[in-house]
């Protein structure tokens, strides 16, 4: 049985911690609780198709996924060659900064 705890005799620190060991423990319990509910699936998956029959990948209709290849660099810091950005995705920092000193992006472009 768990112990019980005065919360009121605590301080500001100590409830801090304890409310991040909780949050903690509660983000690992939904972690488990996704693997069984997963795990379970995964098995009546598994018997439906063989009852069937047919295979995992049959009954779920999955297309092997086709390997794409790395998007080329569009934009080159200038001051720092090594660092390139695609285009794609979030902002890299030297990009921004280089905007906000009022750089147009077709400067940066390669």
């Amino acid at each position: 049985m768990a112990t019980k705890i005065n919360l009121g005799k605590l301080s500001d620190k100590e409830l801090k911690a304890l409310k991040q060991r909780i949050e903690s423990e509660l983000k690992t319990s939904r972690t488990r609780a996704i693997a069984a509910a997963a795990q379970e699936l995964q098995v009546a998956v598994q018997r439906i198709a063989k009852k069937h029959g047919l295979t995992v990948s049959e009954v779920l209709g999955r297309k092997r996924k086709q390997r794409t290849s790395p998007v080329p660099a569009k934009y080159r810091n200038p001051d720092d060659p090594g660092q390139t950005w695609s285009g794609r995705g979030r902002q890299p920092a030297w990009f921004r900064e280089a905007i906000g000193k009022g750089k147009s992006a077709e400067t940066l472009e390669i």
